[in-house]
C-alpha cells in the first residue's frame, strides 16, 4: 500500500477493554490493569471498556451479562484505574463502535481474517456453526480502537495479530477515503512488562484463564486471605529446592511461574528473588509468597468487594464514562459517514 498516507497528526489517545465472562484474576491484574492505571500518569486520554458486544460471540445468558459489565468496571477501579482521568464505559452504550465496524467490515478482506488463529481455536472443529460474530469480531475490534482514533493500545502476545489487522484496515481506509490524509492512525502496541505473563497454578505451561474450569489454577481479585494462601499452597511445583539462576528454571514451568508472580507482586526481577530463596524448597518459598500476595491483593479485594456492594454508584461511573467516550466517537462516525459517501439529508 505505497500510496497510503501514513502521517496521521491527531492526538495521542489509548483504548483497551475485557470481556465479561469470568472472574477477573491475578493474570488479568498483573498482565493488564496494573499497566492501565500506569498508563494514566502519562497524561494521555486512555478509554478502558468492558466489551460486553464482543461477548456476545458465544452462547452468554442475557439476564447475567449487565452485572457481569459491573463486576468486571468494578474490578477496574479496584485496580486503581481513576474515572476522573479515564473514560470507563461499556462498549454497547457507545452505538459508534457498532456503526464503525460495519464501515470496517466492507473495507476489510476476507483472506485477512481468515488468518487469524484465535478464530481457529474458539471454533476448534465444528467452524461451520459458529457465529459470523466469532469470525468478524477482530474488525469490531478493530473499530474498538479506531472509533478514539487511539494511537496506541495494551496488548497481550495472543492480540499482536488482531492489533496488526486494526492497522491493515485503517491503511486500506486511509488509502481508499482518505483523500489524501491518514483520517486514522496506524495503531501502536504498547508492549507489556517482562513477567506480566501469567500461567496456571495447576500447570505451569497453561496461562492463567477465567474460562480455566479449576478455580484452583488462578486467583480471583475477589478472593479473600485465607482463599489466596490456600490457592498458593496447593499450585503445583515440583521437588528441587529453587535454583541460583534463571537458566536453571528451564524446564521447571511451575517453578518458574511463582518466582515470576513473586517477583512481579514485589517489583523485584527474577533473578533477585533467585538470590533470595536459591537453595531452599517451595515449604518455605510458598508461604512467603502468600504473605506477599494476601498483602499486595488484600485490599484490591476489599475495594472490590466495597464497590459490588453499590450497583448504583458503578452504573454512575459507566454512564459517565459512556458520555465521554461518545463525545469522542461521534465526530469520528461523523467524518467517516460522509468519507464513505453516507446520504446527508
Amino acid at each position: 500500500m505505497s500510496d497510503t498516507p501514513t502521517d496521521y497528526k491527531g492526538p495521542e489517545r489509548i483504548l483497551s477493554g475485557m470481556q465479561p465472562t469470568g472472574a477477573l484474576h491475578l493474570g488479568n491484574y498483573l498482565g493488564a490493569l496494573k499497566n492501565w492505571v500506569a498508563l494514566q500518569e502519562r497524561g494521555v486520554p486512555c478509554f478502558y471498556c468492558v466489551v460486553d458486544m464482543h461477548a456476545m460471540t458465544m452462547p452468554h445468558d442475557p439476564a447475567a451479562l449487565p452485572d457481569a459489565v459491573r463486576n468486571v468496571a468494578a474490578a477496574y477501579l479496584a485496580a486503581g484505574v481513576d474515572p476522573a482521568r479515564s473514560a470507563v464505559f461499556a462498549q454497547s452504550s457507545v452505538r459508534e463502535h457498532a456503526e464503525l465496524a460495519w464501515i470496517f467490515n466492507c473495507v476489510a478482506r476476507l483472506g485477512w481474517l481468515e488468518r487469524m488463529t484465535q478464530f481457529k481455536d474458539k471454533a476448534g472443529k465444528d467452524a461451520e456453526r459458529a457465529s459470523v460474530g466469532l469470525f468478524t469480531y477482530p474488525v469490531l475490534q478493530a473499530a474498538d480502537i479506531l472509533v478514539y482514533k487511539a494511537t496506541h493500545v495494551p496488548v497481550g502476545e495472543d492480540q499482536k495479530q488482531h492489533l496488526e489487522l486494526s492497522r491493515d484496515i485503517a491503511a486500506r481506509f486511509n488509502r481508499d477515503f482518505g483523500k489524501g490524509e491518514a483520517v486514522f492512525p496506524l495503531p501502536e502496541p504498547v508492549i507489556m512488562p517482562d513477567g506480566a505473563r501469567i500461567m496456571s497454578l495447576k500447570d505451569g505451561t497453561a496461562k492463567m484463564s477465567k474460562s480455566d474450569p479449576s478455580d484452583n489454577a488462578r486467583i480471583n481479585l475477589a478472593d479473600d486471605a485465607d482463599t489466596i494462601a490456600r490457592k498458593i499452597r496447593k499450585a503445583k511445583t515440583d521437588a528441587d529446592a529453587l535454583p541460583a539462576s534463571i537458566k536453571e528454571l528451564e524446564g521447571r514451568p511451575e517453578a518458574r511461574n511463582l518466582v515470576g508472580i513473586y517477583a512481579a507482586l514485589t517489583g523485584k526481577t527474577s533473578q533477585s528473588v533467585l538470590d533470595e530463596f536459591a537453595g531452599q524448597g517451595f515449604g518455605v518459598f510458598k508461604p512467603r509468597l502468600a504473605e506477599v500476595a494476601v498483602e499486595y491483593l488484600a485490599p484490591i479485594a476489599d475495594t472490590y468487594a466495597r464497590l459490588l456492594s453499590d450497583r448504583a454508584e458503578i452504573d454512575r461511573i459507566l454512564a459517565a464514562g459512556a458520555e465521554k467516550a461518545r463525545s469522542v466517537a461521534e465526530p469520528v462516525i461523523a467524518e467517516a459517514r460522509d468519507l464513505v459517501g453516507y446520504w446527508r439529508g
